[in-house]
């Protein structure tokens, strides 16, 4: 997060799929539509119908109200339970997914996304449409909406946008993302400006009217229009800026606001009066109240929403998944399985490999080659505690992601030492040492003896090289470190393919602690990621960020384990209770009171 993206911790992989994205740093965001029933599905999933189309709407499509939710009315409370109180609501210190669930009831964005019965829409949400850029997305014009307006009635208008985005490059702000404030000034952002508390704006920001804003970038960037629909770009007055205290008590530009907080054990919400419908393609606001109990453990959770009663019948959860050791029930629970929840996070997982270290491309294809992929997902609990083994770099929550598999690891996802011996031969290397580091934790100790044994079967001397989880991308951050295969995550910060392949797979951006594990470095995959950068037709760009992966692939730099998954229950009481495909969490905008 401190560089603008979200990673995984390396612990996360020993939790379940649903606590993933609360472990550390990186909260991800979410991918593919809901899928109610067993959660037995095969391994092959390459025709996964599960997988969500993303698509780019237009005016038309920005208008409000939001899709109607068949069934629906308006009334009572929605009581949400989860482990932990929100770290931020202050838009600009908002990074995580937890957090920006929630912001979803009470603050918009330029644009947002919409969902569709087919498919995750960008649509505008305070802007008329998702923006329009005539050199190429280097000059970002946005015109609002009519009829926006604060909790307290007073209009949104083009100086609030300006201001908002001002307003993160003051010192207190150090938690959201950073790219609009990197690309809009020259050099390092903190010292080109400071923010507007002390009367200075912007002038790469423009404001002809009200309803116009003009967003002067350094360089282009054809999916800006994705990047200010993140949360850490919604919408702050100045005239209710009270700076670090904005955290505790944001002013609502959506459809409700906040009645009272505290900490860490509740959050209640009422309407808000003045939020228009007619305004936003992307909120229901069904039910006339919100209230969160926090301090609730996954174990607790589960047994209250298989229990089902009184006020847990009114009751969903933003985050916290079906705890571990009572997935099995659930799954032989028929009317418990009517009421859950499973989709595909963005989180993909992979093992990187050192490829300054191991040079032959040969011998990194055998690793893949040989890679015990069901193994490892039986020993972590199975496919719904892990996710579905995955075969590519991008998730399939991302534009424009292809289902290719290049080594079978489906057709053998137990391995296959023979090919792996074949490609040994042919590389001159029948017996490579490789170094594996993992964490040194009881589930990863049984990965190791897998990993162990399936490259030991195809020709390989393993040296297995346990490391302290707390520290774990401290020792494989080094340039110069001594491993081969070690354990990586990682989720784009909106679904297109430049947050999802650059920071990982950029030669040019190796350098110690950096987010290129793998250390690869082709020059034909860093020409192809400035073109792919280029390309202003969203699903052009698609195409050259899916031909990018296959490159990459080609290129064994790492081998793909799962596309995380989240499995989750929710109220009887309820009903339009979705899993996000943005967030990876449960879905607020269409939930109501039955």
């Amino acid at each position: 997060m401190r560089f603008a993206r979200r990673r995984a911790t390396a612990a996360a992989v020993i939790l379940t799929a649903g606590a993933l994205a609360l472990a550390g740093c990186a909260k991800g965001g979410g991918g593919g539509p809901v899928a109610t029933g067993g959660s037995n599905a095969p391994t092959k999933q390459l025709e996964n119908k599960e997988v969500s189309s993303i698509t780019v709407g237009t005016a038309a499509d920005s208008t409000g109200p939001a899709p109607a939710v068949e069934g629906s009315k308006s009334g009572g409370t929605v009581n949400m339970i989860d482990r932990d109180d929100f770290s931020h609501l202050d838009p600009g210190r908002i990074y995580l997914n937890y957090n920006s669930t929630v912001s979803l009831l009470f603050t918009r964005q330029l644009t947002g996304y919409r969902q569709e019965a087919n498919g995750i829409k960008l649509v505008g949400d305070l802007a008329t449409d998702t923006g329009t850029t005539t050199d190429g997305g280097k000059t970002w014009k946005f015109t609002l909406k009519d009829g926006l307006k604060w909790q307290d009635g007073t209009p949104i208008t083009s100086a609030d946008i300006k201001y908002s985005v001002e307003r993160l490059y003051a010192p207190f702000i150090t938690e959201g993302p950073t790219y609009v404030q990197q690309w809009l000034v020259k050099g390092d952002y903190r010292k080109a400006y400071e923010g507007p508390y002390k009367g200075k704006s912007l002038d790469a920001i423009q404001t002809p009217d009200d309803k116009t804003v003009v967003f002067n970038l350094q360089s282009a960037h054809p999916d800006f229009n994705f990047t200010v629909a993140m949360t850490g770009y919604g919408v702050v007055p100045k005239a209710q800026d009270t700076k670090e205290k904005y955290d505790k008590k944001p002013f609502s530009s959506g459809p409700y606001q906040i009645e009272s907080h505290v900490t860490d054990k509740s959050l209640d919400l009422v309407r808000n009066p003045h939020w228009d419908p007619k305004t936003d393609p992307i909120r229901n606001a069904f039910p006339d109240k919100w209230h969160m109990e926090f301090g609730v453990q996954a174990q607790n959770s589960t047994e209250r929403f298989l229990a089902d009663s009184g006020p847990d019948k009114t009751a969903m959860t933003f985050h916290n998944a079906i705890a571990a050791e009572r997935v099995q029930e659930v799954l032989n629970n028929p009317e418990a399985m009517s009421r859950s929840l499973q989709g595909l996070t963005p989180f993909t997982t992979f093992y990187n490999i050192n490829t300054k270290r191991i040079t032959n491309l040969k011998v990194r294809q055998a690793i893949i080659k040989a890679w015990p992929s069901k193994q490892m997902q039986l020993i972590s609990g199975g496919e719904v505690n892990t996710g579905k083994i995955a075969t590519t770099v991008m998730s399939p929550t991302v534009l424009g992601y292809e289902a290719f598999d290049l080594y079978g690891m489906l057709d053998k996802p137990t391995g296959d030492p023979e090919a792996a011996k074949a490609l040994l031969k042919e590389a001159g290397e029948p017996n490579p040492t490789v170094v594996y580091a993992y964490n040194q934790t009881p589930t990863q100790e049984k990965i190791t003896v897998a990993v162990k044994d399936a490259l030991t079967k195809a020709g390989f001397k393993v040296v297995a090289k346990p490391l302290n989880p707390a520290t774990f991308y401290d020792a494989i951050g080094p340039v110069d470190n001594k491993f081969d295969i070690y354990w990586g995550g990682w989720a784009a910060d909106w679904p297109t393919g430049s947050t999802a392949i650059q920071p990982l797979f950029d030669g040019r951006l190796i350098a110690d602690n950096a987010s290129n594990y793998s250390h690869l470095n082709v020059p034909e995959i860093n020409e192809g990621i400035d073109a792919a950068n280029a390309i202003t037709d969203p699903v052009e760009a698609g195409k050259a960020w899916a031909a990018l992966d296959k490159k990459i692939m080609e290129q064994a730099a790492i081998v793909p384990e799962y596309y995380q998954t989240y499995f989750g229950l929710y109220g009887s009481g309820l009903g339009g209770v979705k899993f996000d495909p943005i967030s990876g969490e449960q879905y607020p905008l269409n939930v109501y009171v039955k």
